[in-house]
């Protein structure tokens, strides 16, 4: 997947012939925006399950991904062998929607996905605070 840098330093989408953007049910507007986060599919069931909550869900014979909020990137890398898709755009495998929440809202809270994932990768989460300084 490719993305570019924008001047504010949002990646931008670049629309890849290839790709394909989910598509969410008309009755879950992304109101704050879409991105996906995606695991390799022999992952997806395990963290699907221990999730405290699941938004949208797509899935493909290759990769599983979640909906979050726009800019859930921020200040954080997420850990290989994840995948963050600017803009909901993916690779055009034909995922479909696997699970719809029982909610209003189509997204998966970033922070315990994420948490979720770095666990399961067995990387440290880290993440970038600014202006914030430790003394002792």
């Amino acid at each position: 997947m490719a993305t570019l840098l924008s001047a504010r330093g949002r990646r931008a989408p670049y629309t890849d012939p290839g790709e394909v953007r989910l598509a969410l049910p008309p009755s879950l507007p992304a109101t704050l925006g879409r991105d996906a986060v995606g695991v390799p599919a022999r992952h997806g069931l395990r963290l699907m399950s221990r999730l405290p909550g699941n938004g949208c869900v797509f899935a493909d014979t290759d990769w599983w991904w979640w909906i979050v909020p726009a800019g859930s990137d921020a200040d954080l890398r997420w850990p290989l062998p994840s995948c963050y898709a600017v803009d909901a755009q993916v690779p055009g495998r034909r995922p479909r929607l696997i699970h719809r929440p029982d909610t209003t809202s189509p997204y998966t809270p970033p922070i315990p996905l994420y948490l979720m994932i770095c666990q399961l990768t067995g990387v440290a989460p880290a993440w970038s605070v600014y202006g914030v300084e430790s003394s002792l």
